[in-house]
């Protein structure tokens, strides 16, 4: 088990999802299962606006008021000035790589997670996230299933 468990936008998308599929079921109860086990979970202020903003979009006031218990429930983590200015560093040298992870005119919100991570200050952070993909360049990413509890 990691130290800090931060979420990207697909686990907390099924966390607050209305529509009970067995894979939202099974991610509330990962969930649960770290929260009772004492993990530290956070909810990145980015990742509330990329679910909410689709949420308000389709006027789906359901999801909207489980996304809000949700940021209620466990810590959220607000965007810090330090995190944007990381964000813009990791932007930029993903494209001098050769490798971004978003176009050149989105506001990709990846690299901002990852610099809200980064961040923290903490040693033993991972991103639990449904695709691991381009974050695992930067910091430590994992499917949310296969991150156990202590």
């Amino acid at each position: 088990m990691r130290g800090v468990i931060v979420l990207d936008a697909g686990p907390v998308g099924l966390i607050t999802n209305p529509k009970l599929s067995a894979q939202s079921v099974a991610c509330a109860q990962w969930l649960q299962t770290h929260l009772t086990s004492g993990s530290r979970v956070i909810i990145p202020e980015i990742v509330d606006y990329e679910i909410r903003r689709e949420l308000l979009r389709a006027k789906k006031t359901k999801g909207i008021a489980r996304l809000d218990d949700l940021t209620k429930l466990i810590e959220y983590l607000p965007i810090r000035t330090v995190a944007m200015g990381q964000a813009a560093q990791l932007w930029a040298q993903a494209r001098q790589q050769g490798q971004p992870t978003a176009g050149d005119k989105t506001i990709d919100a990846d690299m901002i997670l990852v610099a809200q991570a980064m961040t923290l200050g903490v040693p033993d952070v991972v991103i639990a996230t449904t695709n691991v993909g381009h974050l695992s360049r930067f910091i430590a990413a994992e499917l949310w299933q296969n991150i156990a509890p202590s």
